[in-house]
């Protein structure tokens, strides 16, 4: 499926929202984000950065404190949440145990009043979605965890809504059916053309199953952008550091040519694309990701190219993980393949470390997350 983002109707639209549990504190602040219909849209952040909080306003579980959440373009701000139409997962499953899984299926088409005859098929369809034909009987408990989640992502879906909201489905499973079931969803998701927005605090999870990404701290959206993009092009220091792995290394502009600046740092001078346009002067922090750091065996390969020692070397399984120390810090980060020869850098050595100058993003200063860098 593609799906056409910035188009002229989106399926959710929080305008200007906030919410605040005690009247002084924000825990989400001046929201604005369109939602298209037929995406797979994930809200990442960690704990407390207001994800959850969006998620249960829509669907009616939390009132806004100011602002409009609009469906289809009409408000859903007085409607209470069975009237809204949107099918929702939670972490815990929220399984009815003293009823069997056709019965939990069946419910919600009871409370909306469908005869005996469409809800027994639309069970036998929901259930065959997630592959679990012949349930019907069993109860809850009588259930694996993989499978409890799937009765709960087949009772949001089986009175057919067009939006479904799901908040830490797969936190509660393990690595193997995890990756199992984010597979299953993104499948499920296509198949059916529904609008899904998903809450998880998993990066990996994040990036696997959507089509857009919106990065929250503090209340607020960082960056909203495909995965690629806020892999390959963060605009902000918080968003390269919390999606995958980045070396952050301070530094001051001492000269610009175009979008590529070039800082001064405690290691040496780089070259490095500007995000923001930052005159000499300016301080940044540059992120440089892990794999497009070389360890170079002569001079001359990169346009980046300073001196490091090896401080350790992991292995990994298909590359080494090399810890170096660069400057006066010892925690820059090079991932090489596992080819034959890697025993060549070993703890110890003084090696050339290197990379291309748009593989480096000289991004706006962030107090807090360089100190976060610092101390782990």
């Amino acid at each position: 499926m593609v799906v056409v983002v910035g188009s002229a109707a989106p399926h959710v639209e929080y305008q200007n929202v906030q919410k605040s549990y005690d009247g002084q504190t924000l825990v989400v602040e001046d929201l604005n984000l369109a939602v298209q219909k037929g995406e797979f849209l994930t809200l990442l952040g960690p704990s407390g950065s207001g994800k959850t909080t969006c998620l249960m306003m829509l669907a009616g579980f939390e009132q806004t404190s100011a602002g409009t959440i609009l469906v289809d373009g009409v408000s859903v701000q007085d409607l209470p949440p069975d009237k809204r139409g949107i099918g929702v997962v939670f972490q815990n499953y929220a399984l009815f145990p003293h009823m069997t899984v056709g019965g939990n299926l069946s419910f919600p088409l009871e409370v909306r009043r469908l005869p005996p005859t469409e809800r027994a098929e639309r069970v036998r369809k929901a259930l065959r979605l997630v592959q679990l034909e012949g349930f019907e009987d069993r109860r809850p408990g009588q259930l694996s965890g993989g499978q409890q989640q799937r009765v709960a992502i087949a009772r949001a879906l089986v009175f057919e809504p067009d939006l479904v909201l799901m908040d830490e489905p797969l936190g509660a499973l393990d690595r193997r059916l995890r990756e199992e079931m984010q597979f299953e969803i993104r499948c499920i998701q296509r198949e059916l053309g529904v609008t899904v927005i998903y809450v998880t605090h998993d990066q990996q999870e994040a990036m696997v199953m959507s089509d857009r990404v919106a990065v929250f701290r503090d209340g607020r959206i960082e960056q909203v952008a495909s995965p690629e993009t806020l892999y390959e092009e963060p605009e902000r220091a918080f968003v390269a550091h919390f999606i995958g792995e980045n070396n952050l290394v301070a530094g001051t502009v001492v000269g610009s040519d175009g979008d590529i600046c070039v800082v001064d740092t405690e290691g040496g001078t780089v070259h490095a694309f500007d995000v923001k346009g930052n005159p000499p002067g300016d301080e940044v922090l540059l992120a440089i990701r892990p794999e497009r750091v070389g360890v170079a065996a002569e001079t001359g390969q990169y346009a980046n190219e300073l001196e490091a020692d090896v401080v350790d070397v992991v292995f990994i399984g298909d590359h080494l993980r090399v810890r170096l120390k660069v400057g006066e810090r010892d925690d820059f980060i090079a991932k090489i393949p596992n080819i034959v020869g890697h025993g060549r850098v070993l703890p110890g050595d003084t090696v050339r470390i290197g990379w291309a100058t748009l593989d480096c993003r000289a991004l706006p200063p962030d107090p807090s997350v360089l100190q976060s860098e610092n101390d782990q």
